[in-house]
């Protein structure tokens, strides 16, 4: 019935419309992926001329060549799909998806490769809601639903379906004879492009979101759930740690940043007083350069608690094996995970979890909580009392929302706001650079409130503390025209992948387990990573297996003493 009536009204509302005529679903085809190419992909054209143009015949022809074979591509899918009602179908989702995905490549740098998709797949309603923009909504109207409509008042001639199925064949194959040659023509520079530039591929709109959106449902459907876990290097073990003399619990406290950027702390030389706290204090050690595992929370946070090092992991890879949390849980530590932030991407599942972000009953009635989201100060309501009460070793996990963008203003209290005019927009194109940078400026400020305040309570607690922080993955604030994080880990940004990493440890943590301050304040000038993250902590609550690696190690190269080998 629903067909009849929608022919109806198309063929009302075409009375009224001029109506463009092409004689073949070919030319149907062939010119909305000319549409597309030229109109909805200028990020991805600007950077082929970045990173390919040089003023010679050769490189003139295999950009001619690119968009050609970009051209022939993209009609050629939309052929594929039959029947005429089809074509015209996904060509109009297409439209709407062209034009979202142009909005965040051009006005963000977005790059949609796999990492991307996951990291979409894994967003929840409130950080994709910070992104729906006035600019988002008057693009998806002109450029997408308009065009979507309008795709339909197309008039091509009927023809019968073995007419259609040749006219499309002779296209398919013709067409990629003529491509193939052109490739060929130009095989070294598509050499260098495939090779040396893979990231740019994934800005095609709307080819990258369909095709990567594709490869992601596919990798999971392949995921079984179902299969055990695997422990990487053998059941876990309790190594032998002296203790003091009242017999205080050792307390491990990982905080999580969460896009926060090394460019932007004060502790690492930044000019601006983003932690002033911190910065007054003589006795935090922080590592001026270390990097993430990733660009996106979705591959970076599995990857800070995975025993695989970056260049070895895979998300789908380390689903298989038991995590940081699951080994230590397992020796005996207690474990408690604090989440602030949309989820623990399946960390957390088989350890006690405290979810402020989503559990309403957590944040009923609580002054640092709206409706929506709350301030990270709340990581720490009911720590006090907890940590009073402690009789076992533990090892505590603080989840913070941090400097997640592009609402960076709803990340501080109004009363934390230092730096100003600070953009108060989640459309950061209606605020200056200079606005921007303040904003997320005094989002750093506030973590540094934050874990300020968290040391003031390890310190008051009778338990041996050691606090470790590291943020995710950092932030594009404009530089190059790029803004938020994501993109691939070799096309991204100093600033997406230097993050800010440091360490704090009370008298009885030092006295416990033998740290030379100043051999460890002499480390924090080498390198440090994500990597590095695993084998500390678990060094740190005296957890061994054979995955773990003292070389790795943070603390281990600065004990007075050899790493106790017996266990307890």
């Amino acid at each position: 019935m629903a067909m009849p009536v929608f022919s109806g009204l198309r063929a009302a509302l075409a009375q009224r419309l001029p109506r463009l005529r092409l004689k073949s679903d070919v030319r149907l085809a062939l010119a909305v992926s000319a549409i597309w190419l030229l109109a909805y992909n200028t990020a991805f054209w600007q950077q082929v001329f970045a990173t390919m143009w040089r003023p010679s015949p050769v490189t003139a022809l295999f950009i001619f060549s690119l968009g050609l074979a970009l051209l022939y591509a993209q009609t050629a899918l939309l052929l594929l799909i039959p029947t005429r009602w089809g074509l015209r179908a996904a060509a109009s989702a297409l439209f709407v998806i062209a034009a979202v995905t142009s909005y965040f490549s051009s006005h963000y740098g977005v790059i949609f490769d796999g990492d991307m998709i996951r990291n979409v797949a894994q967003t929840d309603s409130a950080e994709a809601f910070d992104l729906i923009s006035a600019g988002l909504l008057l693009r998806t109207l002109l450029l997408g639903v308009i065009p979507a409509v309008l795709v339909w008042f197309v008039s091509v001639p009927p023809v019968n379906w073995r007419r259609q199925l040749v006219q499309r064949a002779v296209f398919i194959g013709g067409g990629a004879i003529v491509v193939l040659g052109f490739a060929l023509a130009t095989s070294a520079s598509y050499a260098t492009f495939l090779r040396e530039h893979k990231p740019v591929r994934a800005m095609v709109s709307p080819a990258a979101l369909v095709w990567n959106s594709l490869a992601y449902l596919a990798s999971q459907s392949r995921i079984d759930n179902d299969l055990p876990r695997i422990d990487p290097g053998g059941a876990p073990q309790r190594v032998a740690t002296s203790r003091t003399a009242d017999a205080r619990p050792l307390v491990v406290v990982f905080v999580v940043g969460e896009t926060a950027r090394a460019a932007n702390f004060q502790l690492g030389g930044y000019a601006r007083p983003t932690n002033p706290q911190l910065a007054a204090r003589g006795d935090l050690f922080y590592f001026a350069n270390a990097t993430s595992c990733a660009t996106a929370t979705a591959t970076s946070l599995p990857c800070m608690f995975s025993h695989l090092e970056r260049s070895q992991f895979r998300v789908a890879d380390a689903r298989r094996y038991s995590n940081l949390l699951d080994l230590v849980h397992a020796a005996g530590v207690a474990v408690q995970w604090r989440d602030n932030n949309s989820g623990c991407k399946g960390l957390c599942e088989r350890v006690p979890t405290m979810d402020f972000f989503s559990d309403a009953a957590l944040r009923a009635g609580n002054a640092l909580c709206s409706a929506s989201h709350c301030y990270d100060e709340v990581l720490l309501d009911g720590l006090p009392e907890q940590l009073a009460q402690l009789t076992a070793d533990s090892l505590f996990v603080l989840h913070q929302e941090g400097s997640h963008g592009p609402a960076y203003f709803e990340r501080y209290p109004p009363g934390h706001e230092f730096f100003t005019p600070a953009c108060r927009s989640a459309d950061l194109s209606r605020c200056s650079a200079e606005q921007v940078i303040a904003a997320y400026d005094n989002t750093i400020r506030y973590t540094d409130h934050v874990l300020a305040s968290l040391i003031s309570v390890l310190e008051a607690a009778p338990v041996d503390a050691l606090l470790v922080y590291a943020s995710d993955h950092g932030e594009s604030l404009g530089e190059g025209g790029i803004y938020l994080h994501g993109l691939p880990y070799t096309f991204a940004p100093p600033e997406q992948t230097h993050v800010p990493m440091m360490m704090w440890m009370s008298n009885g943590f030092e006295a416990r387990r033998g740290v030379d301050r100043q051999c460890l304040a002499q480390a924090t000038r080498g390198e440090a990573s994500h990597d590095n993250l695993y084998h500390t902590v678990m060094g740190a609550v005296g957890v061994v297996n054979g995955s773990y690696n003292a070389q790795l190690d943070l603390l281990s190269r600065c004990l007075r003493s050899e790493t106790p080998a017996q266990t307890q």
